[in-house]
């Protein structure tokens, strides 16, 4: 077996932090080392923040190198979307059930990457690896920089009475949808084929 290059590494310690930053959000006390009383904002979500942030750095960073040293494999392209996928809708998830998320929006992106996950693995099967896609890529910018509101409880936005963790979340949901849309487009001859 072939050794790891450091993009797939990277993208493994993503996956690895995903336990972390849910015990961090589950287990510690949000009412203990309040830091800002106005926003709520405690040492737990400032904890999970970092670690969040610390996977989310990984994910540039894999991508980067990958490409700038030609260390693309097919391992990172099907991990890799597994990885962003397994960070971001698992703290979507903690967000809504700590009531600082949308259902809704929420339920349409989890719900967008279950559809194109099976278009690419419907694509697979032909022998077609799909890399993501531009909007796909903004989708999950979009994604990150809400979450990183969502876990700091909109601070500073709190000041200004901006809901930006709210308004990040519904940009990341439309592009989430439009890229969802594209692929469906691109991948559908593989799903309606043998209708």
């Amino acid at each position: 077996m072939a050794k790891m290059n450091i993009p797939n590494r990277l993208t493994i310690i993503r996956i690895l932090l995903v336990p972390v930053v849910v015990a961090v959000y589950l287990c510690m006390d949000p009412t203990v080392c309040v830091i800002d009383k106005t926003s709520g904002l405690a040492l737990r979500d400032v904890i999970a923040f970092v670690i969040f942030a610390v996977a989310s750095i990984t994910d540039f960073f894999d991508g980067m190198l990958a490409r700038k040293n030609n260390w693309i494999t097919s391992f990172g392209k099907f991990a890799d979307p597994i990885a962003d996928k397994m960070l971001v809708n698992t703290v979507l998830i903690l967000m809504v059930y700590f009531h600082q998320a949308n259902v809704i929006a929420v339920l349409l992106m989890i719900a967008r990457d279950l559809i194109v996950d099976g278009l690419r693995m419907s694509a697979a099967n032909s022998g077609e690896v799909v890399s993501a896609g531009i909007f796909g890529k903004l989708k999950t910018v979009l994604q990150m920089f809400a979450l990183v509101f969502l876990l700091l409880k909109d601070w500073p936005f709190v000041y200004m009475g901006i809901c930006m963790d709210q308004i990040l979340l519904w940009a990341a949901t439309a592009a989430s949808l439009y890229s969802g849309f594209i692929y469906f487009n691109q991948l559908k001859k593989y799903v309606l084929e043998t209708m």
